[in-house]
């Protein structure tokens, strides 16, 4: 390697390691505040398995496939299975007893472990272009509408803060906890809290 391009190559390197320190010091101009308590709480927008924060609202598969419909069969089909010309996107139907074979399936029937996560990551992350729009009702209808699709509510069952807690999920038993010492309940700092 000739002395220039080694030159270069040292100068590079230390731009890209001192580049970390100089933006922690970089001035603020005045612009933008601490956001408030209340501002905090309508972003913190994770349900955990138990339930617990789900908001007032409710929803039942026949008023989840309208809302299914408009905002996620672009992406998952309306038939829950992804287009053909995009298969990044995830199926939502069908699977059941294949995560043991050599073709698993992942869906919200044959993956999923908790319905109240399930209600979570949409409300959080769905539909794709505009996360988070759906109202506390949107998302338990299209909640309530993909446990129907998959056999695991009634067709007239309502889904909400009281009942959505109560579904038990075909893989519920399916996960195993995280034993690695730095990780869930027993991780140093964590006593007591689960992953």
């Amino acid at each position: 390697m000739s002395r220039s391009r080694l030159g270069v190559l040292v100068v590079l390197l230390i731009t890209m390691t001192a580049a970390p320190a100089a933006w922690a010091q970089l001035p603020t101009y005045g612009v933008g505040r601490a956001p408030s308590p209340d501002e905090i709480k309508a972003w913190d927008l994770t349900i955990p398995a138990d339930g617990r924060g789900l908001p007032a609202g409710s929803g039942t598969p026949k008023l989840g496939e309208p809302v299914y419909v408009r905002r996620c069969a672009a992406c998952h089909g309306k038939e829950g299975q992804p287009p053909k010309y995009n298969s990044a996107f995830t199926q939502l139907f069908g699977g059941r007893g294949t995560l043991a074979t050599d073709k698993p399936v992942q869906t919200v029937g044959s993956f999923w472990q908790n319905a109240t996560t399930l209600w979570s990551y949409i409300r959080r992350s769905q539909p794709f272009d505009e996360p988070g729009v759906l109202t506390p009702d949107e998302v338990y209808a299209v909640t309530a509408y993909l446990l129907h699709r998959n056999g695991i509510i009634g067709e007239n069952d309502v889904m909400d803060a009281k009942t959505l807690p109560l579904v038990k999920m075909p893989n519920r038993d399916g996960f195993v906890p995280d034993s690695r010492p730095d990780v869930g309940p027993t991780a140093r700092g964590k006593a007591g809290s689960r992953q």
